[in-house]
């Protein structure tokens, strides 16, 4: 009997990069990344090293783009989940809830992001960096809306959505390390949220004391 494809059950067929992060994924949970090899990524995505090469240079050059990808498919979700018009700790919880859900679908690449990823050295630092500032727009985005502004809350500065997202980052990362749930998280990253957003904020940065010798 032929194998069922995509197309028997209405769905398009994804085209050979989707295939191949999917691979990637798909062996990352299986095996790891650092043990995973690109026939482990073909073999999983059902196509070939030729195809493989056709679209990336290396594992480590797919990794980057996968991450890339998930980026921003994580933060399109979040975005989708929030109602601007809602109070604010709705918004937090909903933005918190998609957060979660998004990594619990794919914890084995969640942690291969924040602990893996930077070993590419130069290479993963645009991505890195690329991925802070599409958070850090988010957080500001969210808290410039009119459930914001109702409570009298101002945005909050890119400083604050840096140290937000990097706590919750390595909370999430040492929970899976840990064998936890990322489920686990929820209720600490909202209230961390709902204070950061509720505290005094910093009028200026302070000037280094000049030196006196």
């Amino acid at each position: 009997m032929a194998a069922r494809g995509w197309e028997e059950f209405g769905v398009q067929t994804p085209d050979p990069r989707t295939r191949l992060f999917e691979g990637l994924a798909d062996a990352i949970i299986a095996r790891g990344y650092r043990d995973t090899t690109v026939a482990d990524i073909v073999r999983a995505a059902k196509t070939s090293k030729r195809t493989f090469y056709t679209h990336f240079t290396s594992k480590d050059d797919c990794l980057l783009e996968l991450l890339d990808a998930d980026n921003v498919t994580m933060i399109a979700t979040i975005r989708a989940a929030v109602d601007p018009e809602a109070d604010f700790p709705e918004q937090i919880t909903a933005a918190v809830d998609a957060y979660v859900t998004v990594i619990e679908n794919r914890p084995a690449v969640t942690l291969t992001w924040i602990r893996e990823f930077p070993a590419l050295g130069e290479a993963a630092y645009p991505v890195q960096r690329r991925g802070m500032d599409r958070f850090a727009e988010l957080l500001l985005e969210i808290t410039a809306n009119p459930g914001f502004a109702r409570a009298g809350l101002a945005p909050i500065s890119r400083a604050t959505a840096v140290i937000l997202l990097g706590g919750l980052r390595e909370l999430t990362a040492q929970t899976m390390e840990d064998g936890g749930s990322i489920t686990e998280i929820t209720a600490a990253a909202i209230a961390a949220c709902i204070g950061l957003v509720t505290g005094p904020r910093p009028t200026a940065s302070a000037a280094p004391a000049g030196r006196t010798d």
